[in-house]
């Protein structure tokens, strides 16, 4: 049995724009609707979403053989859920509220097992293909991608050396924590974080990593334009919404 390649990684590497979706209504039934609808990437939320370890599972079962890659958003940059999250078979980590080069340190060093990291060993899990990929615990490092996500005007300021950091392969900027941060709650498409949003988009490449974010359908192309490589441009529970209320309203006037 061999070692999964990160196809997500690779791409990001190589400077390919990968379009993902945003996936929190916690279903594997969704996941594996979204993993065929030809996007890159799925992004499986723990953070603001009611999706737990068992569910993430199903989530990552169900996508198997789908175009698109997995992404967990963990729920916090903690060295025991990016352990249990990684045994279950996620290759790729996003890693929320990171402040610091220390943080981003810690985010890469929870997916290293000793001397590297600090991932605790165990041989029979899910992502080692419960013990039947030769070794699994010298190579799986390779494959794994680790995004943090920077949000806050303290992160802004250490944003390139967050980027440089060793084993950070990408940088997701979070619109609406940042936006809220700089002063404009509800309101992230104003041009002061616009042009926030275009500055990291330059320093995170010039770091010579990928930089990412989620801004949704109507400014996708503009992610992409100001150089964000792999861009969310929709969300499933949003999509649902839009598209029951209009449905209903049609036949309801």
């Amino acid at each position: 049995m061999e070692l999964p390649v990160n196809k997500f990684k690779h791409a990001l590497k190589a400077g390919k724009p990968q379009i993902g979706i945003w996936s929190s209504l916690s279903s594997h039934i969704v996941a594996e609707i979204l993993s065929n609808s030809g996007f890159d990437w799925v992004l499986l939320d723990t953070e603001h979403s009611p999706n737990e370890l068992p569910m993430v599972q199903q989530q990552l079962h169900a996508m198997q053989g789908g175009s698109a890659n997995p992404i967990v958003r963990v729920p916090w940059n903690d060295m025991v859920m990016v352990k249990r999250f990684l045994d279950i078979g996620a290759q790729s980590l996003l890693l929320p509220y990171v402040q610091s080069v220390e943080e981003a340190r810690n985010a890469v060093a929870y997916t290293r097992y000793p001397q590297d990291g600090v991932r605790g060993v165990a041989g029979a899990t899910r992502a080692a293909g419960y013990g039947r990929i030769k070794d699994y615990l010298k190579n799986a490092h390779q494959e794994l991608c680790v995004l943090v996500q920077v949000e806050t005007r303290k992160a802004m300021a250490s944003i390139e050396a967050i980027a440089a950091v060793d084993g950070v392969d990408g940088v997701f900027i979070g619109p609406i924590d940042l936006s809220a941060d700089m002063g404009y709650l509800g309101n992230w498409q104003h041009p002061e974080v616009w042009k926030v949003m275009e500055d990291a988009a330059k320093k995170i490449r010039k770091a010579g990593k990928a930089p990412g974010i989620l801004v949704g359908e109507a400014h996708g192309q503009r992610g992409l334009d100001l150089g964000y490589l792999f861009v969310a441009v929709g969300a499933d529970a949003g999509m649902l919404v839009r598209g029951a209320d209009a449905l209903a309203a049609k036949f309801k006037r």
